[in-house]
This record gives structure tokens, C-alpha cells and sequence, in this order.
């Protein structure tokens, strides 16, 4: 038996990078936002790196103030995977599309339609909608949980049935017979639930892998509640490890419940990073691209914290009294992390730049740290990998490929290189091809 290794993943937001600010920054293209060809760099540096996919979180929401900031989202997610599937070979390629407002056809067909463009590397991250500035968009209110994840488990059966309403050996196209296909393996579904309901079929062939991998991301008793019968992949965001190794046990017993076997599923923690060659360096850089946002983030603290923080001392640290009398939050999971990180001596500023209000674990300093960090998750059974959050895309990427990756490597907890072509390779996902037949209703 093979040693049991971890599986890489890079998100890929917008143009510029996880952090407020970098577009801002020196070296970074502010016109990259728009840039399909920008998209398609990163995702080779990523793929340099045998990095196992790319993950393109999708909410149509501006969601940010315009004025400084660019909106957090790809212009199109099912776009910008088209075009990088023509110009990489191997990364896997995973893409959100919503439950609550899309057609069941709509997203079968474009899935598969990208997952035989990419030879078998394409991934749905099938989530629900949740956001009413989303619901706007569409001229509707977010419907009730039990609406939502009710039309979530009958859009995700659906569209694997579309998937494989096309016959695995329907299509002959034979010049001599001048048969093109098998008429009778090709044939409508005819399914129909509560909420969603499509005739059929899907008049695209099987790929490499058969049918595109279904991906989930949330952490709610919901999410493992759907995740569990049909997710290869669970996306997740725990700031400890006692919460991820509890996220993953939840995802695995939801698989189990659904009659599969845990290891079908696999859980990967979010891990921002700020790779430097040193701790100061990192925080710099941080502070550079996100010092303007701090008045706001010290009143975040100072309620994470329980005390009073002054915004105008932002290069002192906390004085003993304010440390002693600092509790961290019951409902933030960030309050113990971001005390530790004050108790060490840090300025306030520096406190902040260590991202301690940011929305994974923060890895600011040298590409080790960041091994460390993944290794001791990984072998405490809290992640089967993970998935990473450059805080510059331009620069970010190719520093975790070139630092942080030869580290794992030699440790043996990386492979040297891909041992197969389809996402189903890379996240040792079993082959499947239509609906699964151990999951019904």
C-alpha cells in the first residue's frame, strides 16, 4: 500500500489574490481583473507545482466597495475554466455553481461540456445560495434551509442522471456502418421531484473520467448532510485543529450513513498564505496591502478580545493590563489565535497583520512554516489536504510552488508528480457514471 499523501489545491478568485489591496501592489497588473490570460498564468504556476485542482468559489454579488476594491469573483467561473482547460494538461479544474438558482440541464450540460474539453479534469462544487444580495440578482428571496437543501440533493441527483443519459458505449461513430450512435443507449431520463424536473438526455458523450466529480463546500450539519451521499470533495474552513479533525469526521460519518465508504470523501481546510523569507517580511507586506482596513479590524478585535483597543496606538502592543483582562469570544473560533499572537509582544498593527481576522489560518513568514502548519493538520487526521489562499496571485503562487512544496516533498508528504490524468485520479475518487446506485430517493 501506498503511503497516504496530501492533496493540493489553489484557489483562484479574482485577478489579483486573496487580500484587500493587491491590486495595488507593485508588480501586479491592475488591468489583470478582466484578464482571461492572467487566469490561465496562475493556473500553470499552480499546475508547476502538481498541484491536484484549482477551486473557483462563485457568489454573482458584488459583495465589496467598488470604489477601492475589486469584486472577490472570476468574471465567470465556467469561462475562465474553459479557457485554462485549453492551456494545462493535468490540475484538476472545480467550479461552483448554485442549487438554489440554476436549472438542472443548464449546469449538467456545461459541467460535462467542460469536463470533456479537459479530458476528464472538471469538478462541481454544488452548494446552496444563501445571500439575499444574490437573490436580488435573480428578482427572488432566498427560499427557507428545507427548500434549499431540499432542491440541492434533487438538482445534484438530476444532473447525474443527465450525466449519464448518454451511454458509456452509445457513441460509435462509424464511417464504414454509418452508424453514428446507439439510438437506444441514449435515451431521456424522465425525473422529477419537488422542486426540479428535466426529460432528457444530455447529448454529450462520456469523458476520460465518465462524468465530472461533485465537490461540496460549508460545514453545517446541512452541508455534511449533502455532501455525504454524492461529494468526492469536502471545502472547508476551520481555524484549529480540534475543529477541522471534528469537520472531517462529520463529512466521513455523513458518507458512511449514505451506505459509501468514508474514504470516498476527502476534507480540505482552507490555509491563506504570505510566503517570505522571513516573519517580518511577510507582515510587511501584509500591512502594505491591508493597513487602510485597520481602523475597521481593531474594532473587530476589540469585541473578539473582549476589551478596549485604541486605534491611534496601533505600534504598541497590548499592555499587561489589557492582556490580563482579554478573554477570547465563545463565537469566534479566531479569538484564541489571535490572543496567542498578542500575548507574543506583537504591536497592534502586527497583530492584525498576522491575519488574525481573516477568514482561514494565516501562514506570514517562510515557505517552513507553511510545511509545518500543513503537516501537523494532516497528520493528526484534521485535513487530507488542503486548499490555498495566495495573498497575491501574481507572485503568491509561484512562492508556495517553489518554497513551501519542495519541503513536502522531501518530507514525503507530496508526490513528485501526477500518477494519472482526470480530477477522479488526483483525489482517488471511484469511477462513476450516471446516478450512484447505492443512493436513491
Amino acid at each position: 500500500m501506498s503511503k497516504r499523501q496530501m492533496i493540493i489545491g489553489m484557489h483562484l478568485g479574482n485577478g489579483y489574490g486573496s487580500q484587500p489591496g493587491a491590486w495595488r501592489m507593485p508588480g501586479t497588473d491592475p488591468r489583470s481583473y478582466a484578464s482571461f490570460d492572467a487566469k490561465v498564468r496562475q493556473a500553470q504556476a499552480a499546475e508547476r507545482g502538481k498541484l491536484q485542482f484549482l477551486f473557483l468559489p462563485d457568489g454573482p454579488s458584488q459583495m465589496v466597495d467598488i470604489e477601492e476594491e475589486a469584486p472577490n469573483f472570476n468574471l465567470d467561473v465556467m469561462l475562465t475554466l474553459a479557457a485554462v482547460a485549453r492551456e494545462t494538461s493535468r490540475i484538476g479544474l472545480i467550479a461552483t455553481g448554485s442549487t438554489t438558482f440554476n436549472e438542472p440541464y443548464n449546469l449538467a450540460r456545461q459541467f460535462k461540456a467542460l469536463d470533456v474539453m479537459s479530458h476528464g479534469r472538471a469538478g462541481w462544487n454544488a452548494v446552496t445560495s444563501s445571500g439575499e444580495d444574490v437573490a436580488a440578482n435573480y428578482g427572488q428571496r432566498i427560499p427557507p434551509s428545507a427548500h434549499r437543501y431540499g432542491r440541492a440533493h434533487e438538482m445534484i441527483q438530476l444532473v447525474q442522471a443527465l450525466w449519464g443519459s448518454w451511454g458509456r458505449e452509445a457513441w460509435l461513430h462509424n464511417h464504414n456502418t454509418g452508424q453514428f450512435a446507439k439510438a437506444d443507449q441514449i435515451a431521456p431520463i424522465n425525473m422529477g421531484g419537488k422542486y426540479v424536473a428535466s426529460r432528457g438526455p444530455l447529448y454529450i458523450p462520456p469523458s476520460e473520467q465518465g462524468q465530472p466529480v461533485i465537490v461540496h463546500a460549508g460545514g453545517s450539519p446541512n452541508a455534511h448532510d449533502l455532501a455525504g451521499p454524492y461529494a468526492s470533495a469536502a471545502i472547508g474552513a476551520s481555524f484549529t485543529i480540534e475543529d477541522a479533525r471534528a469537520q472531517r469526521a462529520a463529512f466521513r460519518e455523513a458518507a458512511e450513513r449514505a451506505g459509501r465508504d468514508p474514504d470516498e470523501i476527502k476534507y480540505f481546510p482552507g490555509l491563506m498564505t504570505t510566503i517570505a523569507r522571513d516573519r517580518r517580511s511577510a507582515l510587511d507586506r501584509r500591512i502594505a496591502m491591508t493597513e487602510r482596513l485597520f481602523p475597521q479590524r481593531v474594532a473587530y478585535l476589540q469585541r473578539m478580545l473582549g476589551i478596549r483597543l485604541d486605534p491611534d496606538r496601533l505600534d504598541a502592543p497590548l499592555s499587561d493590563k489589557q492582556l490580563n483582562a482579554a478573554h477570547p469570544s465563545p463565537r469566534d473560533p479566531r479569538s484564541a489565535q489571535a490572543l496567542k499572537i498578542a500575548r507574543e509582544g506583537w504591536s497592534l498593527r502586527d497583530v492584525l497583520a498576522h491575519g488574525v481576522i481573516d477568514y482561514h489560518p494565516v501562514i506570514a513568514g517562510p515557505a517552513i512554516e507553511a510545511a509545518d502548519h500543513m503537516q501537523e493538520w494532516f497528520k493528526a487526521g484534521a485535513a487530507d489536504g488542503f486548499w490555498i489562499s495566495p495573498d497575491i496571485y501574481e507572485d503568491g503562487i509561484d512562492a508556495f510552488v517553489d518554497g513551501v512544496i519542495p519541503v513536502l516533498q522531501e518530507r514525503g508528504l507530496f508526490h513528485h508528480d501526477y500518477e494519472g490524468i482526470t480530477l477522479r485520479d488526483h483525489l482517488g475518487a471511484p469511477t462513476q457514471y450516471g446516478l450512484d446506485p447505492r443512493i436513491s430517493g
